[in-house]
């Protein structure tokens, strides 16, 4: 099931708002690949993480969402919004209780379960009286309407828009034969925005299939370990060693951090005060300097050989 037409009815242009931010742009030799952070670096984002934008959200969003793959809800939206928001609290809290510092969550099963709960307490109407009244484990609705559904809520709450200059810094850095991949927080629908929005199927850049990390795929999010270890490991299957990697993200906690922990090299973005994210009073990223910061993501190839 394609989410092209969701993507596309709720997009609009977005520009970027500027930072006081200095960049720092030198020459750095001996660069074999970029991997890429998505929401705030490469696309607009009004919170900057997919993750993020859930504190954000709207009862109005969710009751169109909803109304958008048919289902009826005959509760107050915004304790709507709270059941949902409940049940990522309880999946992050469970998921520390086994060990996991920065989990994530599968957003398809958390609305399956916040339907059902909604069925349950007889908040919800489904499409066509599929919906088995009454059941804590069913929410009538199929996966394909659950994917439509996240979707239509997402795209409510989390606008994007590709960053100015993001597809022609890809395009340089895939012409000068650098593989190119991502890192993320993210969920299932993050490969469809950015493929679309890009105008990936065009040509004129990619990215790598066995270099693309997301958080949904594996449970674990940023500022984890988990998905930079596995770049690295990627990576240096490829012959190719950390330090000659270049991760660009805007969070320096999310991103700066963990990718030089690994050895990586780092590009802070600074170019969108939506999403910029110094984290100045936080002591973990005290001491943490990036290699570069751009403001503009055409300096980006400027920068690399």
């Amino acid at each position: 099931m394609s989410l092209e037409p969701i993507i596309r009815r709720h997009s609009r242009p977005l520009e970027p708002i500027p930072t006081a931010a200095e960049p720092v742009l030198r020459t750095l030799d001996g660069v074999r690949a970029v991997m890429f952070d998505i929401y705030g670096t490469l696309l607009i984002s009004a919170s900057g993480d997919i993750a993020a934008s859930q504190e954000a959200a709207k009862g109005l969003a969710f009751t169109a969402a909803l109304a958008a793959v048919g289902m009826r809800f005959d509760g107050d939206a915004e304790a709507g919004v709270q059941l949902l928001l409940g049940q990522i609290a309880a999946d992050h809290q469970q998921a520390r209780q086994a060990g996991i510092e920065y989990p994530e969550v599968d957003i398809i099963q958390l609305w399956r379960r916040t339907l059902a709960r909604m069925v349950k307490d007889g908040l919800a109407v489904g499409i066509a009286g599929a919906v088995a009244e009454g059941s804590a484990d069913a929410c009538g609705l199929p996966d394909a309407d659950l994917r439509r559904l996240a979707c239509e809520y997402e795209m409510r709450v989390n606008p994007v828009w590709p960053m100015p200059q993001a597809r022609q810094c890809l395009e340089k850095l895939h012409a000068a034969g650098l593989p190119l991949g991502v890192i993320s927080n993210a969920q299932f629908l993050t490969i469809d925005l950015w493929r679309l929005l890009l105008q990936a199927d065009s040509g004129g850049f990619e990215f790598d299939q066995q270099l693309q990390y997301y958080s949904y795929q594996h449970g674990r999010a940023k500022p984890g370990l988990e998905l930079y270890e596995r770049a690295a490991e990627g990576l240096a299957g490829r012959g190719i060693r950390a330090d000659e990697v270049v991760y660009v993200g805007n969070d320096m906690l999310n991103d700066i951090l963990p990718a030089g922990v690994i050895g990586f090299r780092t590009a802070l973005f600074a170019g969108d005060a939506r999403s910029l994210r110094r984290r100045e009073d936080d002591p973990r990223v005290a001491g943490v300097v990036p290699d570069l910061v751009i403001t503009d993501l055409s300096d980006l190839p400027e920068c690399i050989r």
